[in-house]
């Protein structure tokens, strides 16, 4: 059987927490403040969001359309780092538990 509360208190553990958390939190709050400048630039800024770039196609449109491909490069981003920092040391720590059951 194996004992939870030893295994959150093991160094690997604790080291895979904190590598999801020097990602997650600064990602986190920089897509934040850069979707709460959007919306305060929607807001508050009129005459820049609704300047013409090119056709009917304005600055406020296309800041609205990178939300979306920057939440898509938040998840690239993601992935790539949890596959380089966090799925190895994840891993480590399910064969050593799946070793332990297996006695």
């Amino acid at each position: 059987m194996t004992d939870w509360e030893s295994v959150q208190e093991s160094p690997e553990f604790t080291e895979l927490r904190r590598r999801l958390r020097v990602f997650v939190f600064p990602m986190t709050a920089l897509f934040l403040l850069w979707y709460l400048l959007y919306v305060l630039l929607a807001d508050y800024a009129h005459g820049f969001m609704s300047t013409k770039l090119f056709g009917n196609i304005t600055v406020g449109l296309v800041f609205g359309l990178l939300q979306f491909v920057s939440t898509f490069v938040i998840t690239g981003l993601y992935v790539r780092y949890a596959n380089r920092r966090l799925d190895p040391v994840a891993d480590e720590i399910r064969a050593r538990l799946e070793g332990e059951q297996g006695r």
